[in-house]
């Protein structure tokens, strides 16, 4: 082995670790089980007790708000209702912000509706500035002016909009006028600020535009649903995300530059929002993680645009905030990569598979097919039929190498005191036969994007949120438990079984008992098995339901390629005949010489 091929063997190895690092999945928790809606409002409300964010801490460390804000706090507020097709909202004047966002089309798992504020009643889209007489201000605490009767009810056709305003008066002269723009169309509203001689009260040339607790939690396993929680600021193309992974660890990052969108997640809906007017000076993230009872974890994040304020009499600025459903139609549709927030794999190679091939033909099929459990089998079956050539070729080089087997182990035997020579004769005999040890592995190799992008599709795509299948299988967002054992598996941690796992398990047993036949190799017939299926166990049992009707297609392809390979000959492959070069096809045009 010369010099080059030990350094060629030593890249691959460090790129696959790096590979496997990073695509390694975070170990399996134990879930959450809540009995009632009302133990869930008792969740959050403890929890945001708890988790006081940055901008709140900074505002309860103030003695005052100063001489220009304290006449504008302690009024009574007055509650404006917004309906839609898609949403309910109220706006209060306490704060001047949003205190409920109600979607209607999505139901929590025990069938009540999703309300990204439920049970806090804390305003959200709130200012964050210094003063000149050195207090800091949020406007969450401040009482806004507004010309709408208290429960007063909008509703807005699906081609409507509705604009109120909201007003605070510092003073005779200075005020903040903020307009918040509804539409009966879209998941988000606009938020228009416009500051009217502030320029000798506001300080530092700067204000932010907070949301400080992000969306709540809606799903059963709240474990599940903080492994997708983050947040995150895109800016100059890149996406720079917060994880909160240990618990009452309190991470943060400051991003500068010109941000286009700062978010936060769940599993699946977010909070975004969008700077339309101004250039951002940069973004404020911070995030922890806190228990919850049944060894459940909640997740907290606060968001912050940071504006230049150029000190003018009069100044404005727009922003747009989502607060809906992390569907790829929807995000896309803001045309500012809301989309990266989504979990759909690796950019470099991943996310197209999953963005321009997997999500087009996933909502293709739903038009012709109303449920989505009969979507993934013949979404499986077209996926089968595209890779059927690369599962073909894997195939035919196993069968060979299985009627090699018999001169293989003759050849062991022979020359078992000597290795080298062993490998030797081993290799004469792929090369006379033309048989490729790797044509095996390689194909499949090759289609480790695909199953990947369609992992990371499947496990987090709200369409199968809440889908019912057939029988047992009444959501394949969820794993499909048929059971639950009275022992929790050791190292795996696993107490219920998944009915469609245990089906992928089985048929992947049948798939390799007829593939493979190799006597070194028996272990593998069970071992792989097994391991899947305590792997998969935990998966969606969308996921698992795509599998195993391609592992049944897989079974019918190797049985109909066993049948017609059994009375095919192995025949060797005929050696290349020299053709002697260049030069040698030329002097053989030449003509001869007479002697």
């Amino acid at each position: 082995m010369d010099r080059n091929t030990v350094i060629g063997f030593i890249l691959i190895g460090i790129v696959l670790m790096i590979w496997m690092w990073m695509n390694a999945p975070e170990p399996q928790r134990r879930t959450t089980m809540i009995d009632s809606v009302d133990a869930v409002h008792k969740l959050t409300t403890d929890s945001v007790k708890k988790f006081t964010p940055p901008a709140e801490q900074m505002t309860a460390q103030q003695d005052s708000l100063g001489r220009y804000f304290k006449h504008l706090k302690g009024e009574k507020e007055k509650v404006l209702v917004i309906k839609t097709q898609l949403y309910r909202a109220e706006i209060s004047t306490q704060g001047g912000g949003i205190r409920s966002w109600e979607l209607k089309q999505y139901k929590t798992w025990d069938k009540h509706p999703v309300n990204f504020m439920y049970g806090a009643q804390i305003p959200e889209c709130n200012l964050l500035f210094s003063t000149s007489d050195g207090k800091l201000i949020n406007t969450r605490y401040l009482t806004f002016e507004a010309n709408y009767q208290d429960h007063t009810v909008v509703s807005l056709a699906k081609q409507d909009s509705f604009q109120v305003m909201l007003v605070l008066p510092v003073s005779k002269k200075s005020r903040i006028v903020k307009t918040l723009i509804f539409y009966g169309d879209v998941y988000s509203f606009d938020a228009v600020y416009r500051f009217e001689n502030m320029e000798n009260i506001i300080a530092n040339f700067e204000y932010q535009v907070t949301w400080e607790y992000g969306p709540q939690y809606f799903e059963h396993n709240s474990i599940d649903e903080s492994n997708y929680a983050k947040a995150g600021a895109y800016a100059g193309g890149e996406l720079t995300e917060i994880d909160a992974t240990n618990i009452n660890e309190v991470i943060k990052q400051n991003i500068s530059g010109r941000i286009t969108w700062v978010a936060s997640r769940n599993k699946y809906f977010a909070t975004a929002m969008i700077p339309r007017h101004k250039e951002s000076q940069g973004a404020y993230l911070e995030g922890t993680r806190m228990p919850q009872p049944d060894h459940g974890m909640k997740e907290y994040y606060t968001l912050g645009l940071k504006m230049p304020f150029s000190g003018r009499p009069l100044e404005t600025d727009r922003f747009t905030v989502f607060l809906g459903p992390l569907d790829f139609d929807i995000v896309k549709s803001y045309d500012v990569d809301l989309d990266q927030i989504m979990s759909l794999g690796a950019a470099w190679i991943i996310r197209p598979i999953s963005e321009y091939v997997i999500i087009p033909l996933f909502k293709f099929l739903k038009i012709f097919i109303p449920n989505y459990g009969f979507v993934l089998i013949v979404f499986s079956m077209i996926v089968k039929i595209a890779l059927y050539p690369l599962t073909k070729s894997s195939m035919k080089s196993m069968q060979k190498m299985q009627a090699l087997q018999p001169m293989m182990t003759e050849i062991r035997e022979k020359y078992k005191d000597d290795p080298q020579k062993m490998n030797q004769q081993v290799m004469r005999l792929y090369k006379e036969y033309g048989v490729n040890p790797a044509g095996g592995c390689l194909p499949l190799l090759l289609q480790l994007p695909i199953l990947y992008a369609l992992w990371s599709v499947f496990s987090s795509t709200i369409e199968l949120r809440q889908a019912a299948f057939i029988w047992w299988i009444n959501d394949l967002s969820i794993p499909d438990v048929i059971t639950t054992l009275p022992f929790r598996l050791p190292l795996f941690g696993i107490d219920k079984i998944s009915g469609l796992a245990l089906l992928m398990g089985i048929t992947m047993f049948i798939q390799q008992k007829m593939s493979v036949k190799d006597p070194r190799q028996k272990a593998m017939v069970w071992l792989m098995p097994i391991l899947l299926t305590l792997l998969f166990n935990g998966f969606p049992s969308g996921l698992n339901l795509y599998y195993f009707v391609f592992n049944l297609l897989s079974i019918g392809q190797q049985a109909w390629m066993n049948k017609h390979a059994k009375n095919e000959p192995l025949k060797k492959v005929e050696p290349k005949k020299a053709t002697g070069g260049f030069i040698s096809r030329i002097s053989k045009n030449l003509p001869k010489t007479p002697r």
